[in-house]
């Protein structure tokens, strides 16, 4: 059974650190861009809005369906987004990593593929998972590219799976990383990284 808790994983680029209401400030000044919710249920555009996500998040750790935690730039030691452990299913080994965004200014740099090694390493290699889930809303093209260059298997699309706040109902792609393919996932990140 995986004994999943809070954590910190550090590694070159950031720190994932556990979330907390001290986040909430830090993750304003770098988390209300529009673009940044676009795909996202539930937007957050301003202060109580992200205090209300992060109260959300804690709440689901407090229920042990979640481990949410502050994406950290190692150098500026400043948040620059947040992520998690979800659906956690202790007792088949597996759970998901989503709920995943970061500050326009790190996207399509090292900061996302460190905190997915660091957080499929921490899955497989210390929990002892056997499968880890992703998933994103089907018009997300840039995500489902993204999931897809970490060596996720496509698994198929839940339909009409959320309804958002606008009222559209989303659609959710599925994937998965098993731990058997991980050794060779993990190669390619960590050589992806040290280009």
């Amino acid at each position: 059974m995986m004994n999943v808790e809070p954590v910190t994983l550090s590694g070159e680029t950031v720190r994932l650190e556990p979330l907390t209401l001290a986040h909430v400030a830090p993750l304003c000044t770098v988390g209300l861009e529009p673009a940044l919710w676009r795909w996202i249920p539930t937007p957050v555009t301003h202060a109580a809005e992200m205090q209300a996500y992060v109260e959300i998040a804690l709440e689901e750790q407090r229920r042990g369906v979640a481990v949410p935690f502050a994406i950290v730039d190692q150098a500026r030691n400043s948040a620059i987004g947040s992520t998690r452990y979800a659906s956690i299913d202790r007792a088949n080994r597996r759970l998901e990593i989503g709920w995943t965004w970061l500050t326009s200014a790190y996207q399509r740099t090292k900061a996302n593929t460190e905190a997915k090694l660091l957080l499929l390493t921490h899955a497989f290699e210390t929990l002892g998972a056997v499968r880890v889930e992703l998933k994103t809303d089907a018009l997300n093209e840039q995500s489902r590219t993204a999931i897809l260059r970490l060596g996720a298997v496509e698994e198929g699309t839940f339909r009409k799976h959320l309804i958002t706040a606008s009222g559209r109902w989303r659609d959710s792609v599925y994937f998965s990383i098993l731990d058997t393919e991980w050794p060779a996932i993990k190669d390619r990140l960590a050589a992806k990284l040290a280009r």
